[in-house]
């Protein structure tokens, strides 16, 4: 048997060719093994390990995947140089190749390695104040940066120094290029530092069709969630050169403001008579206003004497300042309205479409359903509620509208004409011709 191997050894030595290709055979498989060894043993057994405690979510971002690839690749660069009879342009081409593969394993590891922190940095109650992502993209950029020079430096077999050397002779065109990395990262530092906006804010951007929730703040672009759960992407520098609206203001204050409008026609607008202001002491909340206002009116018509007794000369109470104390009265007693904001009931300058009478205030409430329903209770009741003032609400004439009065004139339009028989002409047929014409 030894007489075999020592036989099969001197074949081999008179064939360097099969000696060359058995080694770097049997390199080849080292390599994939250690390479199993390591992911099946090392990798799973820490992942097994990381089940078990916070940081399960490790094993989503491949980076222990990453490094044991690193295993493999030393083989090879270290082993390469025991292989027989292999050319030395060879062993440098499969050593720097290997090399800029170690680079390019440790550059996506530590991309990887930020990613966890990000995530960990998220599990913060505060971390949407203050967003990190962008910066660690900043870092992520150097990182592949540096490890591109690296790999180009090792491919090639020169020092790292001499391309950086000639880095600044690119400096221009790499300003080109980095020109939206450069302007987003001085955003980026300039929404955070001044807390333009941060994840869950509530903004509005109308010139690029942005209405909506942020979920994400990157380097170069913010994610904005419209209402329609469509998604608008929006570089990260048009929060600085454009303007936006947030609404965070009106969220942490607990109160969203109601302004709108009841347009009402001013020909239904006049003085109340006596029996109209009895017909309104009936409501509770105008009792003690109408009691008031009628003590001050007569005062101040007293001081009038024989002047007085024009009606012309004396004031009186209207319809529409009633109405008009009434709903700043209900507001004060509606349980939806937030009583610490501002609360005004003016009237407007008057339009061509009514008289509007402006109902300005907050709701208690941030909520969008809960705002909704709040403020179309208020005006469903002071809609229904003017016809007790004797007030009507401005409407544009509608084609029910139209019909209606076309009927109403049918029905009292001039009487049809006489039969002619009945009429007859007198004269010749020119003036019988004439009456009929008439």
């Amino acid at each position: 048997m030894s007489d075999d191997l020592a036989g099969w050894l001197d074949w081999l030595r008179a064939h360097p060719e099969l000696q060359t290709l058995l080694a770097s055979a049997t390199l080849i498989f080292a390599a994939w093994l250690s390479n199993w060894i390591v992911k099946r043993i090392l990798v799973r057994g820490l992942y097994r390990l990381l089940q078990h405690t916070r940081e399960n979510k490790l094993q989503d971002f491949g980076i222990i995947k990453r490094l044991s690839n690193i295993v493999p690749a030393l083989v090879l660069s270290l082993g390469v140089t025991t292989v027989p009879g292999l050319p030395e342009a060879a062993v440098t081409v499969v050593q720097n190749v290997c090399g800029g593969f170690i680079v390019l394993t440790i550059a996506l590891a530590l991309g990887a390695v930020l990613d966890i922190i990000n995530v960990v940095y998220q599990r913060r109650p505060d971390a949407r104040l203050h967003p990190i992502k962008g910066y660690l993209q900043v870092v992520k950029i150097v990182i592949y940066a540096i490890a591109t020079i690296l790999i180009i430096a090792t491919l090639i077999d020169r020092s790292p120094l001499i391309l950086l050397s000639g880095l600044g002779a690119m400096a221009a065109v790499l300003m080109l290029i980095f020109q939206d990395t450069l302007l987003s990262l001085v955003a980026s530092v300039q929404i955070t530092s001044n807390d333009l906006i941060r994840v869950g804010d509530w903004v509005e951007m109308p010139q690029l069709n942005a209405d909506g929730d942020v979920i994400d703040i990157a380097l170069h672009t913010v994610k904005i969630q419209n209402w329609d759960k469509t998604i608008t992407s929006i570089p990260t520098k048009r929060f600085i050169s454009d303007s936006f609206k947030n609404w965070r203001g009106m969220q942490e204050s607990g109160g969203r403001r109601i302004k709108r409008s009841l347009y009402l026609d001013q020909q239904s607008v006049h003085f109340l008579s006596e029996d109209e202001c009895k017909h309104l002491h009936r409501f509770n909340l105008l009792d003690e206003y109408l009691t008031n206002k009628r003590h001050e009116i007569d005062e101040w018509n007293a001081k009038l004497e024989e002047r007085g007794k024009e009606p012309v000369n004396t004031r009186r109470i209207t319809n529409i300042g009633s109405f008009r104390a009434y709903v700043e009265r209900y507001l004060r007693a509606h349980p939806g309205v937030h009583q610490h904001m501002t609360l005004i009931v003016r009237q407007m300058s008057p339009t061509a479409d009514g008289l509007p009478l402006e109902i300005y205030c907050f709701t208690n409430t941030v909520a969008w359903t809960q705002y909704e329903a709040i403020q179309s209770d208020i005006f469903d009741h002071l809609l229904a509620i003017l016809p007790e003032f004797g007030l009507r609400v401005f409407q544009h004439p509608s084609g029910a509208d139209m019909r209606n009065w076309g009927e109403s004139l049918g029905q009292r339009g001039a009487p049809a004409l006489a039969p002619a028989e009945e009429h007859p002409a007198q004269g010749d047929g020119e003036s019988s011709g004439a009456v009929e014409r008439r």
